[in-house]
């Protein structure tokens, strides 16, 4: 029998938030004393009941989660995905035992370790050696327990040199290792992990990835919530679509990562300018895609051993005197095709400055029918993002071209390639 560790039944939780009236013109000096008045004795109502006190002038109810039921077993590696605002961080917060639902019930069975934020369950003023000890203290943990795992957690965490430092003075990559470090080796019988591992760099990544990967294989459960589908899909066999608080579809990885690019992608000709869902410091941004085939007709659809021609277009207000950029290719279950990179290919953006184009051009592309994601990263020499679409747009591939395809099994392989093929003995 399947052992269930995580229940939850129509699960809701509810925020209440102010709006502050606009105040248009001239407003009188009674009008002012009045709704002083007004906001006085609702503030004190709402204090004399023990409710929250809210500033604003009128108050609106949002349902960050709404009907959420699900079940998780022991030893599954769930993802949790869907857009900003869509309910992540809510659902992981009720299930780490860090805010209340407004209605529904939890059922946990075991040790819950969370890795919210930067900066969750550690004390700033102590050093990251202390806070080791104090992490696995509210795990429950003894002293001995923890002394077990204290070097295995050091040597992960890569902050020896740093151990005797109180963490107010950690990099935020440094914090992010030490507090992964130490959440997935005290052994909980159930691990959360938020998107705070995109603080850390790319080595560090992969390297939690695989710890994730073990302690789900160890028997224990590991909660995801990124916007990497590719991590997402390599990790977990299992996923949640959350979208408005709701879930939109709750099923084995793939069906719902697909449904996820599916939704939450454009096609063809494409505006980047509308989409919120954007990192970096906006000193240079993406403001418009367009996919072409040989003919330089712009389509989103294309067969085998077409060319594949991106547009990229640019806006910088002020000029950047050298740039980096990247565009990644993944297949709508979140496996990577093609990672191209502009200085991989000798190409550097020099003097940006207003609107420029880039074109990135795969001739004879060779990938398997379906549909594929591109995602998009602008950063300066010094590396620190300028602007990062994930998911920007997409495009897809069918039969045609005089090639025959005879194994359509995209779980085997995303390019389509004919080697030379001889026997030697």
């Amino acid at each position: 029998m399947t052992d269930i560790v995580i229940t939850t039944e129509n699960l809701g939780k509810k925020y209440v938030i102010g709006h502050q009236a606009e105040r248009g013109g001239y407003t009188a000096l009674r009008d002012v004393l009045m709704q002083n008045a007004r906001t006085l004795w609702s503030k004190t109502k709402d204090l004399a009941t023990g409710k929250a006190i809210i500033k604003g002038d009128t108050m609106e109810e949002v349902w960050a989660l709404k009907d959420v039921s699900f079940e998780i077993s022991s030893g599954e590696a769930v993802g949790i995905i869907g857009r900003n605002g869509a309910g992540k961080s809510t659902l992981l917060k009720i299930l780490s035992r860090i805010t209340e639902p407004s209605t529904g019930r939890v059922t946990i069975k075991g040790r819950v370790t969370s890795l919210l934020e930067v900066g969750t369950g550690f004390h700033h003023e102590l050093t990251g050696r202390e806070n080791i000890y104090l992490n696995g203290t509210i795990l429950g943990m003894t002293r001995k327990e923890i002394k077990g795992k204290f070097d295995e957690i050091v040597a992960f965490a890569e902050v020896e040199k740093y151990l005797d430092t109180p963490v107010k003075r950690y990099s935020s990559g440094m914090y992010v290792r030490l507090a992964f470090a130490v959440a997935a080796h005290l052994e909980p019988e159930i691990l959360v992990v938020d998107e705070v591992l995109a603080v850390g760099d790319a080595g560090f990544q992969k390297k939690c990835l695989g710890k994730m990967s073990e302690v789900s294989k160890g028997g224990r459960t590991v909660l995801f919530v990124s916007h990497n589908m590719g991590a997402v899909g390599s990790l977990c066999s299992k996923g949640i679509l959350l979208e408005g608080g709701e879930i939109r579809a709750y099923g084995p990885i793939k069906d719902v990562v697909g449904e996820y690019l599916s939704v939450h992608a454009g096609s063809g000709d494409v505006d980047l300018n509308v989409i919120k869902e954007r990192t970096g410091n906006g000193k240079a941004r993406f403001i418009h895609a367009a996919t072409r085939n040989r003919a330089g007709d712009i389509c989103d659809t294309f067969t085998i051993g077409d060319d594949l021609i991106v547009d990229i277009s640019i806006l910088s207000p002020e000029n950047i005197r050298s740039g980096r950029m990247s565009l990644s290719i993944v297949s709508s279950d979140g496996i990577p095709v093609y990672h191209l990179v502009a200085v991989d290919a000798g190409f550097e953006l020099i003097n940006i400055r207003g609107e420029s184009m880039i074109r990135i051009a795969l001739r004879n592309q060779k990938i398997y029918p379906g549909e594929y994601y591109v995602s998009l990263w602008l950063a300066d020499t010094s590396y620190e993002a300028l602007d990062r679409i994930l998911n920007a747009f997409k495009f897809n591939v069918v039969e045609g071209g005089g090639i025959v395809i005879r194994q359509l099994d995209r779980a085997s392989a995303v390019v389509h390639e004919i080697p030379e093929w001889s026997r030697i003995k």
